[in-house]
């Protein structure tokens, strides 16, 4: 039975040697999550688990427990181990996630929790702590800078052969856990879960130590190994098919779910035993629109930024808008790798909603200018529109992009690089530990929160 929460306890009381010596920040964030409309918001999600969640069963870990122990969390950028650990070896974090004398939860209970809570909830939430800047006056929306990143997805280096290898392995994986289920038995069984990984593995050091090699006899050694590859892959999704048919006619409930995989994996196997049919064997230029990176995260996209330590990335494009007081009003998880400028509109609109009127200040990098953006910029009521025209400029623009006013905009603008980097290193923004597109936008989307509630409680702190 889901709990909202445990039964308020002063533990300092207990220990009389000890103060409530809790960081003048965290302590403006323990005040802010006291708001109600935040709570509801996680707990209606925390009610789909069951559906008599809310009215049987034992007692769950309290709602506010798991908020709270998820904004730590990200908050400080630990993983669910260490935050299990550090809030049950401090009295202040016990404190603060009002966990008081009980015990801390496992971290397998927490993720079992936070997998729950939807990406919309936390944009809405997003929301209610940009209103709750507002009515604190930590931020006005005078101003608007937006700009993208990359949050990489966590998967190896991607090549074709180690997309083939790895399918093949997780498809044998399945057909031996399928095996004990199928209705035929003996060299039947043993042909259609015949386990390839080891087949696979094997070729794919073959072709990693022939790139090492050079040379026509390399080369011809490696297409050679690459065919031979292609035929396993080909054979285990023959064999997942068959077993798959079998499976669906069982009448058994891990039955129809191991189906499922084999259905999930083995499409994906089918498009990397596909692309590198056409890349290897054929010699055919595949665009990075159509390749498949990862056999886990099939959502990641290659992205190329120019950036001379990374010139390639693998994960998904993330647009931010922050506001002035440094508070980001906006986030969004892009799929591929779409123009910016298509950005800018949605952010305006965005900010008319929140705050009741354009922002006086628009600021965006050259690759967010298009006529339609400052034909839109104007029509909300932006005065200051600092996008930099790209490519050669007539003597007019020149003169418009010189002035005092845009210049100075353009280098307001420059902070928001600072504001993602801050991002990436203070809550882990670099790389996603979650999986999945909504693994991907709760990873986002509570780092995205944890800053803003950090930036509301430094502002109080300070004016306090």
């Amino acid at each position: 039975m889901l709990r909202d929460r445990y039964e308020p306890v002063d533990i300092f009381a207990r220990v009389p040697q000890l103060s409530r010596a809790m960081d003048p920040v965290l302590a403006q964030i323990d005040a802010l999550l006291d708001d109600d409309a935040i709570f509801q918001a996680i707990k209606a999600d925390l009610c789909i688990r069951y559906p008599h969640t809310t009215r049987t069963g034992r007692p769950s870990t309290p709602v506010e427990v798991l908020l709270r122990m998820l904004v730590i969390k990200h908050l400080y950028g630990w993983s669910y181990q260490q935050t299990e650990q550090w809030v049950a070896d401090s009295l202040v974090l016990r404190d603060f996630c009002r966990i008081y004398w009980q015990q801390v939860p496992d971290d397998t209970t927490l993720i079992r929790w936070a997998n729950l809570i939807q990406p919309p909830t936390l944009h809405l939430l997003l929301d209610h702590v940009v209103e709750l800047a507002q009515h604190l006056k930590v931020t006005r929306g005078r101003k608007l800078r937006t700009d993208g990143t990359v949050v990489e997805t966590n998967i190896h280096q991607p090549t074709d052969s180690s997309l083939l290898n790895d399918g093949v392995r997780v498809i044998s994986r399945i057909l031996k856990k399928a095996r004990s289920l199928l209705a035929a038995g003996g060299e039947v069984a043993d042909k259609l879960c015949r386990d390839r990984s080891r087949s696979a593995k094997r070729l794919n050091k073959v072709i990693i130590d022939t790139v090492r090699s050079r040379g026509e006899q390399a080369e011809q050694l490696r297409k050679a190994t690459y065919a031979r590859l292609v035929e396993v892959g080909h054979a285990m999704l023959e064999q997942a098919k068959a077993v798959g048919e079998l499976l669906s006619q069982a009448a058994h409930e891990r039955a129809s779910k191991l189906a499922g995989q084999l259905q999930q994996f083995g499409s994906r196997l089918r498009q990397a035993v596909k692309q590198t049919k056409r890349r290897v064997l054929q010699g055919e230029q595949v665009p990075a629109s159509e390749k498949l990176v990862s056999i886990f995260e099939p959502e990641t996209a290659i992205i190329c930024k120019g950036k001379l330590a990374k010139p390639t990335e693998y994960g998904q494009m993330i647009w931010l808008d922050e506001v002035d007081g440094g508070l980001i009003s906006r986030y969004e998880v892009l799929e591929g790798n779409p123009a910016d400028s298509e950005q800018v509109q949605p952010g305006l609109a965005h900010h008319q909603q929140m705050f009741g009127r354009g922002p006086k200040l628009l600021a965006a990098d050259r690759g967010c200018w298009s006529a339609e953006n400052e034909a839109a910029a104007q029509a909300a009521g932006v005065e200051q529109i600092c996008l930099p025209k790209p490519g050669s400029k007539n003597a007019e623009r020149v003169a418009h992009e010189g002035q005092g006013w845009f210049v100075r905009g353009c280098h307001w603008r420059a902070g928001i690089e600072g504001r993602i980097h801050g991002l990436k290193v203070r809550h882990k923004l670099e790389r996603c530990l979650y999986h999945g597109s909504a693994g991907m936008e709760r990873w986002v989307g509570w780092g995205v929160i944890c800053h803003d509630l950090r930036q509301i409680a430094l502002a109080t702190a300070t004016r306090a």
